[in-house]
């Protein structure tokens, strides 16, 4: 066994080059002729005076026979790789190579048990579920049809499976690619020689075709389950930088919805179906306002007459409302009022999918144009009540500090300074200082505060008198209360969405300092989702309600591993295959209709 250069030619470009190719000697017909093993490439790059090294090494592997010598540790991942990559082809010597009567016909050997090595162990389960959802939305052919080649097709491939599995940086999921996963098996492609410059390059070119891939993408989901996209949710999330992202124009600081203030952000919109789908989505500066961003979405989106579309209080401006108005949209929103009402009287009962009992009523606008639904929820009044309990105890209790200082030789008496104070004790309420009348008492001047005293009276129709109490509006007046409420919660599944995106598909934090590949990070996340999603679908149709962290718990057990025995005859036999699946696993193999040893048997006898 010894490696060659052999010159050849792009058939594309015409250029010249040279490859190295690991070749072996053997003697067919009564003639000895080189027959290539392993092309290795034009980027071979290990010094030849090693070459040598590394095909004793390799074959020493074959052999199952330990090194009497210390060998280096590139050349040791390098012969390691080398044969998988042989054994992953099938690669044998002619005598072990079965005849075409026999090709179906049971192999033994004799093998001695203690000779076993088990070796070259990767993860499948998850890559086998990933693969068959790209492929049962034909992925790679909408993707070849944008132009793009088979190398860059895998590596885009591969980056939207390891968002999948194992969520994470284009550096991180360069490592579980080339080191953890079996996809490369799954794909019968190398994937432990990806070089980490492909992924960015990936990325790149994703977000080149953003607009098209996502447009094709949700259509073909579309049309794979049936959607109506009668109905259309709009909310907005961010994530933050690790780092300065001084390159990146659209990092700012801004309000963290994860209390990462402290570092730069970016926002990320997104708009879905009602089955939770996502048809668009788009990154904003991390300082965007959310009202101002409903028009840029949702223009030239294509969504059918009269759609419903259902969003946040923080969207649902006069503006949005009457420009949705203006294109024919239908709304439903939380409504921006602050006073707070509800007609016990007039309510009716309602039970939610969780079991809580609620109570709504319905009002139409005066004129006649809109539908309001006051709902109150006793889960919710729980909270708000806990809530506002908290604050006013911050409240009062920062009253009573300033008061004791009073009473102290060098605390704060002046009358502008106290009620300073007071102005940012009320600001760090969140609404609790307004339920309070405080009294300054001062000396004859009217400068120094000799007391302060505090009467709480409840302000009508806010959280603290009346908690649990919230109202939608709606320009859908043929809607009954029930079905108006009911198509409202869905907007919990966007919730859902941006919870799975964020912690179970790695869409926070960002390490890129460039606008392009940040964009392209949070776009692999989006891609994944909607891969992520049609697997689910497909569960919940067979009765496996599961999020995607506990099914990819159940995938990620079952190893793709190769057997190494010695024979009888003094060979040795490499035998690759997939562990069979547990029970939990079987499950979602079956309910998906997927094979449950994915990658088939590979064998090969050195």
């Amino acid at each position: 066994m010894f490696i060659r250069t052999t010159q050849t030619r792009n058939s594309a470009s015409g250029e010249t080059y040279t490859t190295h190719r690991l070749v072996e000697s053997r003697r067919v017909g009564g003639k000895v002729r080189q027959v290539t093993l392993l092309n290795l490439g034009r980027h071979f790059t290990l010094a030849k005076e090693r070459w040598p090294q590394l095909c004793a090494r390799i074959e020493q592997l074959l052999a199952g026979q330990e090194s009497l010598l210390k060998v280096a540790e590139s050349i040791e991942r390098l012969a390691q790789h080398c044969v998988a990559r042989l054994i992953g082809a099938g690669t044998c010597a002619p005598a072990a190579t079965p005849s075409d009567a026999a090709a179906s016909a049971p192999i033994y050997a004799e093998v001695d048990p203690e000779s076993l090595a088990l070796i070259q162990p990767r993860s499948i389960g998850v890559e086998h579920v990933a693969v068959s959802a790209m492929r049962e939305l034909e992925f790679e052919p909408l993707l070849e049809t944008l132009g793009i080649n088979g190398v860059m097709r895998t590596a885009m491939v591969a980056s939207i499976v390891a968002r999948m599995a194992a969520p994470g940086s284009e550096l991180a999921s360069h490592r579980w690619l080339t080191t953890m996963s079996g996809l490369g098996d799954v794909l019968d492609v190398d994937l432990a020689s990806l070089p980490l410059s492909r992924l960015y390059r990936a990325s790149d070119v994703l977000m080149k075709h953003k607009e098209t891939i996502e447009q094709r993408v949700f259509s073909s989901i579309e049309t794979l389950f049936g959607l109506e996209t009668s109905v259309t949710l709009y909310d907005l999330t961010n994530t933050y930088f690790e780092g300065a992202a001084a390159a990146n124009a659209k990092a700012a600081r801004g309000r963290s919805k994860e209390k990462r203030s402290d570092c730069p952000l970016l926002t990320l919109g997104l708009v879905c179906d009602g089955s939770g789908f996502i048809r668009r989505s788009q990154v904003f500066a991390g300082n965007a306002v959310e009202c101002r961003t409903l028009e840029t979405m949702l223009r030239d989106l294509g969504a059918p007459p009269a759609a419903l579309v259902i969003m946040d209080r923080g969207i649902a401006t006069a503006a949005n409302l009457a420009w949705l108005k203006a294109q024919g949209y239908r709304y439903l929103v939380v409504s921006r009022e602050t006073q707070r009402r509800f007609d016990a009287a007039s309510a009716i009962a309602l039970t939610a999918t969780s079991g809580d009992a609620l109570r709504i009523v319905r009002e139409v606008a005066e004129d006649g144009e809109e539908v309001r639904l006051f709902c109150h929820s006793p889960g919710r009044a729980l909270k708000e009540t806990g809530i506002m309990e908290r604050f006013c105890g911050r409240f009062e209790a920062g009253l009573a500090k300033l008061a004791q200082g009073l009473a102290t030789p060098r605390g704060e008496k002046r009358a502008e300074r106290i009620q300073e104070r007071i102005g940012r004790l009320k600001a760090a309420s969140r609404g609790a200082g307004q339920h309070y009348t405080v009294t300054l008492q001062t000396d004859a001047a009217g400068k120094t505060v000799t007391a302060i005293r505090w009467e709480k009276t409840p302000v009508a129709g806010t959280m603290l008198t009346d908690p649990g109490v919230y109202c939608l509006r709606s320009n859908e007046m043929t809607w009954d209360a029930e079905r108006l409420w009911r198509t409202y919660v869905r907007l919990t599944d966007l919730e859902a969405v941006f919870r799975s995106l964020k912690g179970e598909l790695g869409l926070r934090p960002i390490f890129h300092s460039k606008e392009e590949r940040s964009d392209g990070h949070l776009f692999i996340s989006v891609l994944a989702y909607q891969f992520v999603q049609i697997i689910r679908r497909r569960l919940k149709a067979k009765d496996i309600h599961l999020s995607w962290a506990e099914l990819r718990d159940i995938l990620s057990v079952q190893r793709r591993v190769t057997a190494r025995f010695t024979q009888k005859d003094g060979r040795t036999l490499h035998v690759r295959k997939t562990t069979q699946p547990e029970p939990d696993l079987a499950r979602i193999y079956d309910a998906l209709a997927l094979d449950h040893l994915p990658a088939g048997t590979r064998k090969l006898i050195a």
